[in-house]
């Protein structure tokens, strides 16, 4: 695959000072830092990470699409659960945590209005300046109306609020470490230079990797030797305080992945990691940082294990599909397309992109954690599949 002929000089000057900056660390931490340290320097360095700098990442033109990007469709559906847990508290707000383009937003918060439940606040929690311009460029372009109920956040709100808090492909970009299990030993692969290209080199796994490795080993039912995979060792503390300012709601978690089970079957030897540039996947973190997405499938038992920990309550598992029908998306495409049936059959399509087990249907999970809620939740009403985890 050609990956650096398509770069402009813009992109190779960017990507020559982010491989710079993480060399640099690498030389200050005796020539090995480990791939979570890479990850997250690649993502997040101030200035020239991934999601810190201005690469264009979501819709057509960048390096993916999400679901919100497909179609409005599932903004909509989203507003219709918002407005479910609405009914719920007194006066309800959103938190939508790495929010994109800004387009789950719009169209949750358009299809709100026509509900009669807008928000009170509509938090966005984002760390890049870029997105932010382009989500109030949206918002202001498509909702000006709506505009003064959007506020962008650095951190999660001091005040705790009522509602719901959304994360959309969030949980995937969250560093992870990478490991090699043999028999006698664990080895963690980290990042080293050589001849000025970042390389994976290994060495005898820490205590804890050596603990949790020997742990999801077991429950997997032992692995060969040379098995490769990895694991998020932040992702119940990140959980946690980003949760920790829902007084009384619902957290709605969307990605793709699998219940730890399935992610760790032996057969699946080489793990999860995968990178996006220009609507391509590939499995070289190490090309042009700070211009590709690096992510990893979540382990969805991981985060149920974390709702707990988080004093909520696992309300819903179930995958995109089954969360999309059990809240009417068919009633919301004849809504959004009215009596146009040229509309209506775009988003048809779309919504196949969406439900369709060889697309997204399948491979991206909804999870739900509740606190002060007892209601079932339409959207995981017609699959329940918590006893996977």
């Amino acid at each position: 695959m050609r990956h650096e002929a398509a770069l402009s000089p813009d992109e190779v000057r960017h990507t020559e000072r982010v491989r710079s900056f993480i060399a640099d660390e690498i030389a200050k931490a005796a020539g090995w830092i480990s791939f979570e340290c890479f990850m997250d320097l690649a993502l997040y360095a101030p200035g020239l990470g991934y999601y810190s700098a201005g690469a264009r990442k979501f819709g057509g033109s960048g390096d993916f699409t999400t679901a919100p990007e497909i179609s409005s469709l599932f903004g909509a559906c989203i507003a219709q659960q918002c407005a479910e847990i609405f009914g719920e508290v007194v006066s309800g707000s959103i938190l939508e945590v790495g929010a994109g383009t800004g387009r789950l937003a719009v169209d949750t918060l358009t299809r709100l209005e026509t509900l009669g439940r807008l928000p009170e606040e509509y938090f966005i929690l984002e760390v890049s300046a870029d997105l932010r311009e382009r989500q109030h460029d949206l918002v202001r372009e498509c909702i000006p109306h709506l505009l003064p109920r959007v506020r962008w956040l650095n951190v999660p709100p001091d005040d705790p609020f009522d509602g719901v808090i959304l994360a959309n492909e969030v949980l995937d970009a969250l560093p992870v470490a990478r490991f090699r299990w043999h028999e006698s030993e664990c080895e963690e692969l980290g990042v080293a230079v050589s001849n000025g290209l970042f390389m994976w080199s290994a060495r005898p796994a820490g205590p804890e990797m050596t603990e949790t490795c020997s742990q999801l080993a077991a429950a997997a039912g032992g692995w060969e030797g040379g098995y490769v995979s990895e694991y998020c060792p932040r992702l119940g503390a990140w959980t946690r305080s980003v949760v920790r300012c829902l007084r009384k709601g619902a957290v709605l978690w969307f990605d793709y992945g699998l219940p730890r089970p399935q992610y760790y079957l032996p057969e699946r030897q080489d793990g999860t990691l995968i990178c996006h540039f220009r609507q391509r996947a590939h499995e070289n973190p190490f090309i042009h940082p700070g211009l590709q997405d690096i992510s990893a499938w979540v382990d969805f038992t991981a985060l149920a294990e974390a709702c707990s920990a988080a004093r909520c309550e696992l309300a819903g598992f179930t995958t995109q599909a089954y969360f999309l029908a059990g809240l009417g998306i068919d009633r919301e495409m004849r809504f959004l397309a009215g009596e146009n049936d040229g509309r209506f059959a775009r988003l048809a399509n779309q919504a196949k992109r969406l439900m369709l087990p060889g697309d997204m249907g399948e491979r991206f999970k909804a999870m739900a954690w509740t606190r002060g809620v007892r209601r079932e939740l339409s959207g995981f009403a017609l699959q329940d599949l918590r006893h996977a985890l």
